[in-house]
């Protein structure tokens, strides 16, 4: 299994879309699926009915994932960067930020 190149709490910038430009932070990645869910961006509405557990019902806000390759790292000048895995000396991988050569891990 390959290191995921965007995980769980990166600040993304959107590539394609609706809400290309917009910025957020990954709240869930599906590896499997290759989809992230970013907050606050492709937020989608379910009409739901009344329930007991919910008697008001109506329109719910709620995050739609988007398909993995339409994100990207934001670096430092919140500009999309592409991600890079490098081995450290130790034998470690870190994921490094092809624009600056930032690493992102740690």
């Amino acid at each position: 299994m390959a290191m995921a190149k965007i995980k769980k709490g990166d600040t993304v910038v959107v590539l394609a879309g609706k809400d290309k430009g917009k910025t957020g932070e990954v709240t869930r990645v599906d590896p499997k699926a290759e989809k992230v869910v970013v907050s606050g961006v492709n937020v989608r509405v379910r009409h739901a009915k009344p329930t007991q557990a919910d008697p008001q019902g109506g329109k719910k806000p709620f995050e739609a994932p988007l398909h993995i390759s339409n994100v990207a790292i934001a670096g430092k000048d919140g500009k999309p960067t592409r991600v890079r895995i490098e081995t450290g000396k130790d034998g470690k991988k870190v994921r490094v930020a092809a624009k600056t050569g930032e690493k992102l891990d740690g």
